[in-house]
């Protein structure tokens, strides 16, 4: 959401404190999510609950690699709650760059960490995050603008995302694919849970694409004409569209927890 106000936050009106409340919230609640997930790490190394309370397991947790993730993660969350709600080039600088610690934390640690190629899958993996996070971060907005925004401004607003998007979200399939490229070695790998995520993961893009190619030649240039009658379903799609990159990142999320590729 930092990112899509940094890019089209101009021209909003009646929605705009309405949207930065809800990203100040959702970076409040990403901290939090963020310090218990970090409590947990302990019990994890134990394979116990118990291992919550236990200090020796909570101080080599401090020591590991997690906790550099957590400084910056929390750093980059933090500046995002500060900033957003300002006015000015300096808020939005602020935020954007906030956007981009958190990015970054995600080449701290995974899968990526230990390939020798991690050079290249370090970008990638960057460039693959920050395009899902302007994905999924600009469905709330766009749903807000159309609902509350008039529809010269939704319009607006619709038609300059369209453009842009248009050009990064093929990003992320070319990002995943050359980052499956690397970590999938041998089409074997494609029968074990790790491989058959990767697939689960490239369907559920493949119908977000679809959706994403009905709201640019479709339903988009409705809505920047003016067309009422079309906003419900804009809206509706873009609601399916959360759901289904909710889907997919609960697929990513089982994935680099419970699967690795092979080595």
């Amino acid at each position: 959401m930092a990112l899509f106000l940094a890019m089209f936050g101009r021209p909003l009106t009646v929605s705009l404190v309405q949207m930065r409340r809800i990203a100040k919230l959702s970076a409040i609640a990403a901290v939090l999510l963020l310090v218990g997930h970090y409590a947990l790490e302990a019990a994890r190394m134990a394979d116990d609950m118990s291992g919550a309370v236990d200090p020796s397991l909570q101080m080599m947790a401090l020591h590991s690699a997690s906790s550099v993730v957590l400084v910056v993660r929390l750093l980059g969350l933090a500046v995002i709650a500060m900033a957003i709600g300002r006015r000015g080039e300096v808020g939005l600088t602020s935020s954007v760059v906030g956007v981009g610690l958190v990015a970054a934390s995600f080449v701290l640690t995974g899968h990526t960490v230990a390939n020798p190629l991690r050079w290249v899958l370090a970008p990638l993996l960057t460039v693959h995050v920050l395009i899902v996070a302007f994905w999924l971060g600009a469905l709330v907005p766009l749903y807000l603008a159309c609902t509350r925004e008039t529809p010269a401004i939704a319009g607006q607003v619709t038609e300059a995302f369209s453009k842009i998007a248009l050009c990064l979200v093929p990003g992320i399939l070319l990002a995943g694919c050359l980052l499956g490229l690397v970590l999938v070695r041998h089409l074997a790998e494609f029968r074990t849970g790790y491989g058959m995520s990767l697939l689960a993961k490239f369907a559920g893009f493949v119908a977000l694409m679809g959706l994403a190619a009905l709201n640019k030649w479709r339903l988009g240039p409705a809505v920047a004409a003016g067309d009422r009658r079309t906003l419900k379903s804009f809206r509706r799609s873009l609601g399916l569209e959360y759901l289904l990159i909710s889907a997919v990142l609960s697929i990513t999320a089982a994935m680099t927890t419970y699967y690795s590729p092979e080595p």
